[in-house]
């Protein structure tokens, strides 16, 4: 014992110990499965926590020594697999772990959740349907709630909505995760209809419930509905955060609803939100769709905090507005003085800036900027804005060649800007050839083919104009039908529809327009019958011009909110020439301020001048 001390104490000062031979009669499993050490090679090369890689270590050698194997070891490491590698990396250990040890591992209930999670991650129908079959037939576990949960998200995740509810259909109990799911699934594939269905019948309604209604809603393009299941969600008390209320402000932006917007901001104050940069930003955002772009500068100069998407909407509202210097000022501070990174958005709003100004050097300028000084690819919605600003400003022939020099395949957008300056411009040659591209990738878009008729009726070309019509007549388009909202005095929302006379204020409405007919044409007006593509007397042209939605809208407002007064119109399509002759003229003769938000932009109609400088 004397002489074994020495040894000791240089062991403690680092001295190694003599290597260990393994006992000769222990049985194989004290090594792992190749699954399994393929699984620690790899977190070794990916993972640089020096406790996760010890503790997978760990559970491989206790997993290894164990015979049988142990099922809690074996769900342990499949979770370990789901949480550090690539998603398909827990197939591969499941498949290992199979094959080593085959019907001695009688895998646990929760050992199937990280293959439906990993099958999710990879958006896999094929791994899905895999994890599904395997929790059937190893083990019987498809009928364990948190197995089955993990079954419904991986099918939301992989767009099988039919076999989530088939899943959910069969669940012998539901918790709050399983209905959220199937609302959540009906509302990502555009289904509001049955996701209110599901919903109706949710028994325990939380938060994330709510949420997936409101952001449903908005991303679906029923703003006035969000805003209610969001009113709905605050009056039952529920807990609000920046994902419902992002969904909120998206909704008050695409209704350009005033009131509403007012009050979304209360509620983010009110519950601490108003500081953070997202909700900031999609405030931002909301104020200049609502036409109120002082206000929109007013919160973004609140904040403390911004980032590119801040930076973003506000040159993109700035735009919109035809604020064009304003925008590319803030671009400047963005990137000298804020030293923030623009992205492809960033440099949508400063081209659409440009484009709505007629600033063709400078949208030379920054196109080049982005792909020079920034490296940023432009992508077609770039090209538009390109297209748009050379044919605005008649420079139609160079934004041919742009479109045929493009580095992306031309979408509809691109061949929809040239066609519009080819109206503008009376390009009938050019529009030709747009016209023929748009029908192939807008086969229903009615507009282009209005727009195509337009241009040949102007130079003269009848016998192209009625190959035109012919055309929409045998593919049976129908126009998209044009509404108009207005918000009243009291924060209610009216909507009115082309041509329509079911409005409780109708004939009153109608005899507003004829009195101000009446007193615009001393003005000027002069009908443009060329905004009506129908085929009909001039007679009625002028009576289907007296029904555009607009038109309806303003005519109630003056009704309603008298004079000295700012009228703000939304339009779901682009503004017609007449309308916005009529709307000019009616700013010039009373003392009101008319904003119209159509598809395209932002009209400040005010003492007879547009904001646009006809540029639209």
């Amino acid at each position: 014992m004397v002489h074994l001390a020495p040894s000791r104490a240089l062991a403690r000062l680092g001295s190694p110990p003599p290597p260990r031979v393994p006992p000769t009669h222990l049985p194989l499993p004290l090594l792992p499965p190749p699954s399994l050490a393929s699984l620690l090679t790899d977190a070794i090369s990916s993972s640089s926590s020096l406790p996760h890689l010890r503790h997978l270590h760990a559970l491989i050698a206790v997993f290894s020594s164990l015979s049988p194997p142990d099922p809690f070891l074996a769900a342990a490491l499949l979770r370990f697999a789901l949480v550090t590698q690539p998603p398909m990396e827990t197939f591969r250990v499941f498949s290992g772990l199979r094959r080593a040890h085959g019907s001695e591992l009688p895998f646990l209930p929760f050992a199937f959740s990280p293959l439906a999670k990993a099958a999710a991650a990879s958006c896999s129908l094929h791994a899905t349907r895999v994890a599904h079959a395997a929790s059937i037939l190893i083990g019987g576990f498809d009928k364990h709630r948190f197995v089955e949960n993990s079954l419904i998200g991986a099918y939301v995740a992989c767009d099988d909505v039919g076999a989530a509810r088939k899943v959910f259909d069969e669940m012998a109990a539901k918790d709050v995760i399983s209905w959220t799911s199937i609302v959540v699934a009906y509302s990502k594939n555009g289904d509001m209809g049955s996701a209110e269905e599901v919903f109706a019948r949710f028994p325990m309604k939380d938060m994330v419930a709510w949420t997936a209604m409101v952001t449903g809603y908005a991303q679906n393009a029923m703003p006035a509905k969000a805003l209610e299941a969001f009113e709905q969600m605050t009056v039952a008390g529920m807990p609000i955060d920046e994902v419902s209320l992002t969904g909120a402000i998206s909704a008050c932006a695409q209704l350009g609803a005033v009131s509403r917007a007012a009050w979304v901001q209360e509620i983010a104050e009110r519950n601490g939100l108003g500081r953070n940069v997202v909700v900031g930003s999609g405030l931002v955002d909301m104020y200049a769709k609502c036409g109120l772009i002082n206000e929109a500068c007013r919160v973004f100069e609140g904040m403390h905090e911004k980032n590119v998407y801040t930076y973003s909407s506000m040159i993109v509202g700035l735009a919109a507005h035809g604020r064009a210097n304003d925008a590319i000022a803030l671009f400047k501070d963005m990137v000298t003085k804020a030293d923030v990174e623009p992205n492809h958005v960033t440099f949508i709003g400063v081209l659409t800036a440009c484009s709505h100004a007629g600033m063709v050097k400078e949208g030379r300028y920054y196109f080049a900027q982005m792909k020079d000084k920034y490296g940023i690819l432009p992508s077609a919605d770039h090209y538009t804005c390109m297209v748009d600003l050379l044919g605005r400003a008649g420079l139609v022939d160079e934004a041919l060649d742009l479109v045929k020099s493009m580095t992306v395949e031309p979408h509809g957008g691109v061949w929809g800007a040239l066609l519009g300056a080819c109206r503008i411009h009376g390009n009938a040659k050019v529009a030709k050839v747009a016209a023929e591209h748009l029908f192939k990738l807008e086969p229903e878009g009615i507009g282009n083919y209005v727009l195509l008729s337009n241009v040949l009726a102007s130079a003269g070309e009848r016998d192209e104009v009625s190959k035109v019509r012919k055309l929409m007549r045998n593919r049976r388009l129908k126009k998209d039908p044009a509404i108009s909202w207005f918000e009243g005095r009291d924060g209610l929302v009216h909507q009115f529809f082309a041509g329509d006379n079911t409005h409780p204020r109708t004939r009153d409405m109608q005899k507003a327009l004829f009195e101000l007919v009446e007193k615009l044409r001393p003005a000027g007006y002069v009908p443009i019958l060329s905004s009506i593509v129908y085929d009909v007397s001039e007679q009625e042209k002028q009576r289907l011009l007296m029904g555009h939605s607009e038109k309806l809208a303003l005519s109630f407002g003056l009704l309603t909110l008298g004079s000295s007064c700012t009228i703000r119109i939304v339009k779901n399509l682009r503004i017609c020439d007449d309308c916005h002759l009529f709307i000019q003229l009616v700013s010039r003769i009373e003392p009101v301020e008319i904003i119209v938000r159509d598809n395209m932009r932002f009209h400040h109609f005010k003492d007879g001048e547009c904001s646009c400088g006809g540029f639209w």
